[in-house]
This record gives structure tokens, sequence and C-alpha cells, in this order.
């Protein structure tokens, strides 16, 4: 959830009495092993109230996680390398307000490895006491090695109730009828990876389910599964869910109808493969799973008409934070920020994911109460021309939109997918688009564009585009004398111009330094 301020007294009541002062600041690491979980607490709420957590007031689960947050700095604390980070930035004590949590440090990639990786020293719990998962990422930007390392038990805590929440909030209004229902997962080439171990723990506990961790399947396994009887949902990769077409040619019409959920991975599938999609699977909804290494779920997209995604309640805590680590306003964009609820063992605090969102209203019953927020890109998706900063998300919807204008080609329709590469020293920024008919495309641009069109496409289009903090900064004037030059270039399908991750992710922008 992303935290709005929780200082309300009659919220604040149930919260001390669910998580008491003995539990708050625990004395030892013995004492953190003894902790009743706060899976546990959550449920003792419900039982108490006699309504489910998820349906809880805002105001009284804002309490009981700020209360949580406050037992996590405590237990934090019992460890040197977080007690040495936390008190050089003046945090000596567990935070008495929404105003002290934000001066807790934003934690980065390589904190998480210094933390988690070698000798583990930011374990409150050591790793030689037994009871632990290894996690590793597939895909981190930098290509050097990350893990995180999980209680066991609380891994399972958090499996549980994630599955409940996406069983009763979001495929249960889509996997309908009286057959067997299937959820399959195309993730992970190993089972070490986050995407093979958390978001198939996550699935694999969604109530009312036949669960199938496929792995990579081939076009004969996908019509192998399709041929089961009943409703399916199938989780993979952006790339993994936009082959769905391609990969299932083969099979029967009665198959192709009963695909009724198809959900991407973190991130966005272009408009074109939703397109596709929904075409040749007629009773497909599309719905986007966000999820990161240290976080298993962070957020569900539960309605395929919005495009907002929902935390689950009592996970973790999701802050949209600006430059100074502080939440912003509701209809702001700002960074991905998570901290996981339930890591007695092994904390990490306000962890950076490398992501942008925008908040949104939260839910507010009747039913479900939770926060929300909208992708907005990677926090890497940035342009730099010379010392100004352009939002690569935003500088593809400006020049598609300026290219529909002037040409009538729409990229959201004709492309597969679409690469940024920004040659810093040459000067030289270039937006690859990989298309069916690439010489047919590039000729009808060319000729609508005339001479020196693409680069007042570009010019007029920037300026459009610039990053949260560098609003202003820019106009076509003072974008011509930058010095770059500026090229749009169709490509075919899959080719190797676009580059794509071990993982077969691809980013939005390459960047040349």
């Amino acid at each position: 959830m992303t935290m709005t301020n929780p200082g309300v007294a009659a919220a604040a009541e149930p919260a001390a009495r669910l998580i008491t002062d003995e539990e708050l600041r625990p004395r030892s690491v013995d004492e953190v092993t003894r902790l009743p979980s706060f899976a546990g607490k959550l449920e003792e709420y419900g039982r108490r109230t006699g309504v489910p957590y998820c349906q809880a007031p805002l105001e009284v689960q804002n309490a009981l996680v700020f209360r949580r947050l406050r037992q996590l700095v405590g237990i934090a604390l019992l460890n040197p390398l977080w007690r040495e980070r936390l008190h050089y930035f003046g945090i000596r004590d567990a935070p008495a307000d929404l105003a002290e949590w934000e001066r807790i440090p934003l934690s980065d990639k390589a904190v998480q490895r210094d933390m988690f990786m070698g000798t583990r020293a930011g374990m409150v719990v050591p790793i030689d006491r037994g009871g632990f998962e290894v996690v590793a990422s597939g895909g981190t930007g930098d290509g050097m090695p990350l893990e995180i390392v999980y209680s066991l038990r609380e891994l399972r805590d958090t499996y549980r109730i994630a599955g409940a929440f996406m069983g009763a909030y979001q495929l249960g209004r889509y996997l309908r009828g009286p057959a067997p229902r299937w959820l399959f997962t195309t993730l992970a080439d190993y089972q070490m990876w986050s995407s093979g171990t958390m978001v198939g723990g996550v699935l694999s506990h969604v109530p009312g389910v036949n669960y199938i961790g496929a792995g990579p399947v081939s076009a004969p396994v996908l019509e192998h599964m399709f041929s089961y009887p009943g409703p399916k949902a199938l989780m993979g990769i952006t790339a993994g869910i936009a082959l769905l077409p391609e990969l299932g040619a083969g099979l029967s019409p009665q198959a192709r109808a009963s695909f009724r959920v198809a959900m991407y991975g973190s991130g966005s599938l272009p408009r074109r493969k939703r397109d596709e999609l929904r075409e040749f699977f007629p009773n497909v909804s599309i719905l986007s799973y966000f999820a990161a290494t240290q976080a298993e779920c962070v957020g569900l997209q539960l309605d395929h008409t919005s495009q907002a995604l929902s935390a689950v309640p009592g996970l973790h805590l999701v802050e949209i934070v600006d430059e100074h680590g502080r939440a912003v306003a509701e209809g702001e964009e700002g960074e991905l920020v998570v901290t996981r609820l339930h890591a007695d063992e092994t904390p990490l605090l306000r962890l950076k994911l490398g992501d942008r969102m925008i908040r949104r209203p939260a839910l507010d019953g009747p039913g479900l109460r939770t926060e929300r927020f909208e992708f907005a890109g990677r926090t890497a998706d940035v342009l730099h021309l010379n010392d100004s900063q352009y939002s690569a998300t935003l500088a593809y919807a400006a020049l598609r939109g300026r290219l529909r204008a002037a040409t009538g080609v729409d990229l959201d329709v004709a492309a597969h997918e679409v690469q940024f590469h920004n040659h810093r020293e040459d000067r030289t920024l270039t937006l690859l688009a990989a298309v069916d008919d690439a010489e047919g495309t590039t000729a009808a641009v060319e000729q609508a564009l005339g001479q020196g069109g693409t680069r007042e496409l570009f010019t007029k289009a920037l300026p459009d585009s610039l990053s949260l903090f560098n609003d202003r900064e820019a106009n076509a004037a003072s974008i011509e004398q930058t010095g770059y030059g500026f090229r749009l270039v169709f490509v075919p399908r899959s080719s190797p111009r676009i580059e794509r991750t071990a993982v077969g992710k691809t980013p939005l922008v390459r960047d040349r330094g």
C-alpha cells in the first residue's frame, strides 16, 4: 500500500493491541525468532472484527502498517550493518511519524548486495541457523549478480496472502464456469530465479485453481496444456505473452475460447500485441502482474478496463516518492519504493525497484480497500541529451502522436517492439521500430515527412517529454542547439538491432554513454 498519514487515534488503538509494546522492540536475535508472525496479526484482525483485513478501513490499515514499520526498524537496529547505516542518517529508534519514516534512506541494488550477498551481513537472524531460501534476479540491468534471502516461514505466509487475494479479487471474476479452472506460468528457466520461485509460489496458492508451473513451453506443449477442459489463465513475461498467438497457431477454436486471462509481468504490453491476443483468443482479458526480486507481488491489475495496479493489503508498504524520498500526491509520478512487511529475519527497508509509478486514488470500498498506482516506465527510461533529461515513455508517446498525424502510421498498431538508442558520444538518438514490412513502411514515412521531416518530428516532440524534475527546461530551438542527430529506423520483426536481455525483455532505452 502507499502509506498516507496514519496518525488517527481511533485507528492507532487497535494497531497497538495487535502488535504489543513488548513485541515492538525485540532485544535479541532469539526474541526475533519467537515473534508472532505479521500474517497472524492480519488474521487476528479479521477474527476480532469479523471483517477481512483487505476490507478494513484505510486508516486502520495505515495504522497497523505503520506500527509494523516501527517494529521492523527496531528489528533492523539489532543488526550491526543496519545499525551503522541507520545511525549515519540520524535514525536511532523506531520512527514516531511519517516524516521520521521518510528520513530512512532509500536502498538500492548495491545496498541489497551488501546486505544479502557474500557474508550476508544484513541478515538479523544468521543464515547458518537454517530455514531460509536464496532467490536470484533473472534480469538485472547492470549484469551483476543479485540475490535476496527470505525466511521460508515468512515466504509461505506471503504466498498464502497474495494467492488468496488473487483468487478473491482478480481471477474469480474471469475464471468462471463449472469445469476445472487452470492457472499456468511459463516463467523461469531455472528455479533459483525470483520469477520461478516467488511468482510461482503465489500462483500455486490461488484457491480453487489447478496450478501448473510449466516453464518455457513449445507449441506442442502449449497445445497439450490448452486441451484440458475448463477456463484458463496464463502468466508470463511480457514477450512470452506477446508470442502466444504465434505459439498457439495450431490450437482448436475450443481451446482458444477457453483462454480467459493473459497476465504479463512487470512493464507494459504494446497495443499491437494486445490487439493480436484479443483477435486470436476471443474471450481473453489482459491483466498486469507486477513483481520484483524483493517483492513477490507488488501490484495486480484487477480490471482489464483500467491500467491501475492494486496493492495486496498487508503484504508490502508501497511508496511512490519524489527525489527527496517523500510521498507524492495523487496523480503525480514518482519512484517506486517497496518495504516487505513479512521480513523479521531479513529486513530490507525502502528498496527502490527501478520503476516509476503514478499514484492513483485508493479503492475505498464497499468491499476491497487498498492503495493503487499505475506504471509509468523504468527509472532508467530516461533520454540524456547533454544536460537535459527526457522521459523516454513520454518521448515515445509524443513521437508516435506526431508521426501518426504526419504520415498516418501509428506505431502502437504497426510496431511489434520499439527501442531508443542514445549514442551520447556521437550525439545521435535513434528510435527503432520492428514492423512487418520495414522497407515499405520506411518508404511511406520518408515520402510523407520529406527532407528534414524526421528532425522536425523529434525536435517538436521532445519538449513534451521532459522528465518530472526538468519541466520547461527545453524547447525546439534549444534541442536544435544540442548538436544531436535524430533517426527513425524501421527494422524487420525480431531484428537483432533491437537489443534484448538474456531473459527476453526489450528495454525501452539503450544508452551508449
